[in-house]
């Protein structure tokens, strides 16, 4: 048994493989007010490549950027008895994450998932296997990080709810993940009550919510009114915004053009967790989050390009003047 980590995330692993396309089209879909991926129905589509990429999820990307920034992390999650999950914990070690909450279910395959990739975005087919979730005593670490499971979690949330009343020292950082939301606030009210920083963004603020409401300050309102102290909202490009219930604040993003944008949100809610785990400010901590987004899109899948505090630092410190949160 490891030493208690500094940080514990929680949720759900997989494996993605990226499958490059070169002949597809994106579409504006009118009556749902989003794009669409359009591929040639019952045709031949050629791809360009296929990259396999193991142990990412919500989760475990945000266990890999934490212990890349300097903190000793580890994941709670589940993998299947089968090669694929021999091989994601197999990665979590390469990366320096402790694997002791990591669980092999018998009988049971391990997540995977299909990434359709056209231009600098993706598409994600997929499709989260039904573990036996069960929370073990992972003690008193600093943080918590819970993000994606299974769509039969919810009495696991309910468990992991208690057993954040009952140690109160913990803080906890929430970034919901697909089933989590679908859950709805009221079902999970003993975690939004309890979470000390809240991941979204716009879109998912406003499915949360269940409004159209396109203010973002009065979306992250709404989202105290739920419990969590200090609420950050992402906006893609356009740039990322905080609110601790008194001040609220607007950071834009890092400069720098994306080549596959997977993960970018999992790199700006975990740098932001560590950066205030390691006892930053709220500014200090908006301007690290968007810099190991920058460097995540430059490469293939969510982990590849997540920064070591040493290369975050020196970005930052080669930041345009501009590149600093201002209050709104």
């Amino acid at each position: 048994m490891h030493n208690i980590p500094d940080f514990i995330a929680i949720g759900d692993i997989t494996t993605d493989a990226f499958i490059r396309l070169n002949e597809a089209e994106v579409k504006d879909c009118i009556n749902h007010n989003r794009q669409e991926l359009c591929l040639s129905f019952g045709d031949k589509i050629p791809y360009e490549f296929v990259k396999i990429l193991r142990a990412v999820g919500n989760s475990a990307n945000a266990a890999v950027s934490a212990t890349r920034l300097g903190l000793a992390s580890s994941l709670l999650g589940n993998v299947g008895d089968d090669q694929n999950g021999k091989e994601c914990i197999e990665s979590l070690v390469k990366d320096g994450v402790q694997t002791q909450f990591v669980k092999t279910n018998a009988g049971k395959t391990t997540n995977y998932h299909y990434v359709l990739w056209y231009g600098v975005e993706r598409t994600i087919l997929i499709k989260h296997e039904k573990y036996d979730y069960m929370l073990p005593d992972i003690g008193t670490p600093k943080w918590v990080y819970l993000s994606s499971l299974g769509e039969n979690s919810l009495p696991y949330h309910l468990e992991l709810g208690s057993y954040l009343k009952d140690h109160p020292e913990i803080k906890l950082a929430f970034q919901p993940g697909t089933y989590q939301m679908n859950f709805g606030t009221d079902a999970l009210v003993d975690i939004y009550s309890r979470t000390d920083i809240f991941f979204c963004n716009v879109e998912e603020s406003q499915r949360i919510l269940k409004t159209e409401e396109k203010d973002i300050k009065k979306l992250m309102s709404m989202l105290h009114e739920l419990g969590p102290k200090t609420v950050f909202v992402t906006d893609g490009i356009k740039g990322a915004y905080a609110s601790d219930g008194t001040d609220a604040w607007f950071m834009p993003v890092y400069p720098q053009e994306p080549f596959e944008r997977t993960g970018a949100g999992d790199a700006f809610a975990s740098t932001v967790t560590v950066a205030l785990a390691l006892g930053k400010t709220m500014e200090e901590a908006l301007m690290w989050g968007p810099i190991n987004s920058a460097a995540v899109v430059q490469k293939i899948g969510a982990q590849e390009g997540l920064l070591t505090q040493e290369a975050l630092l020196a970005k930052l410190k080669d930041a345009p003047a501009d590149y600093k949160p201002s209050k709104i």
